[in-house]
C-alpha cells in the first residue's frame, strides 16, 4: 500500500511541472528502496543499530526530500509546526520504547503502522520547517528536534542493560553483544540523526542574518 501511494505520487501535476521537485521525489524513492529492499532491511531484523539507521533514512533523509517535492504551499490547510513536532516526537519516542518496538517487530500490521507514522509525521514537520519566510520559527523547531532526538539517543546509549528483547539472541553473529548493539544504536540516534536538523537550523539562522543585514543597508 505504501509503495503504491509513493509510486503514484509521480503522477502529481506539480512534479511533472517542476524538475527540482521531481528529482527530490525520485531521490526519496531511491532512499526508501534502500531502506526497504536492500540488505539493510534484513539486517535491521538482527541489529537494533541497523533498525535505527533504517529509521533515520526515513525521517532524516527521505522525509525532507518528500517535503521539498510536496511543499507546504501546495496544501489547502496547514499543520501548525508545534502540533507537527509533537506528533513526530511522540511517534519516534513511542516506537523506540522497548515494548512498542517489540510489538511492531512481532506483527506485520504494526510494523507498517510504525514505518508509516515515522515517515508521515517527519514529512509534516519538514514541510512546516521548509516553509519560506519563517526562518526564526524553523530554526527554533530544528533546535527542539535536535534536543529531543539527542535526549532519546543518550538514554539508549547509557542504558545499563539491553532493553530490546527482539535483538537479545541476534547480535552475536555480527560480533556484537546486545548491549553493544544498543549503545551503537543510541550513538547513531544521538549524533548522525541531528545533522540534517543542525544544518537546516544554521541555514535558517544565516538567512535571518542576511535579511537583517539587508534591512540595515536599506536604512543606511
Amino acid at each position: 500500500m505504501l509503495s503504491g501511494v509513493l509510486i503514484g505520487g509521480l503522477l502529481h501535476p506539480a512534479l511533472r511541472r517542476d524538475r527540482f521537485r521531481r528529482n527530490s521525489y525520485l531521490g526519496a524513492l531511491a532512499l526508501l528502496t534502500v531502506a526497504f529492499v536492500s540488505p539493510l532491511c534484513a539486517l535491521s531484523s538482527a541489529l537494533f543499530s541497523a533498525r535505527v539507521t533504517h529509521h533515520l533514512l526515513l525521517i532524516s533523509a527521505a522525509a525532507p526530500l518528500l517535503a521539498v517535492a510536496f511543499p507546504a504551499h501546495f496544501r489547502t490547510t496547514g499543520t501548525p509546526l508545534t502540533l507537527a513536532i509533537l506528533a513526530h516526537v511522540v511517534a519516534v519516542w513511542f516506537w523506540h520504547a522497548p515494548v512498542p518496538y517489540a510489538w511492531a517487530l512481532g506483527s506485520d500490521g504494526l510494523y507498517w503502522v510504525m514505518q508509516a507514522s515515522l515517515l508521515g509525521t517527519a514529512v509534516l514537520v519538514w514541510r512546516e520547517l521548509l516553509t519560506p519566510g519563517v526562518q526564526l520559527r524553523s530554526s527554533i523547531g530544528h533546535v527542539v528536534l535536535i534536543s529531543l532526538m539527542g535526549l532519546l539517543g543518550a538514554l539508549i546509549t547509557f542504558a545499563p542493560v539491553p532493553l530490546y528483547m527482539p535483538h537479545l539472541l541476534t547480535t552475536e553473529l555480527y560480533g556484537l553483544t546486545p548491549l553493544e548493539d544498543q549503545q551503537l544504536a543510541g550513538l547513531i540516534m544521538w549524533v548522525p540523526a541531528i545533522v540534517p536538523n543542525l544544518v537546516a537550523a544554521l541555514v535558517c539562522l544565516l538567512g535571518l542574518a542576511e535579511a537583517g543585514g539587508a534591512k540595515t543597508v536599506g536604512r543606511a
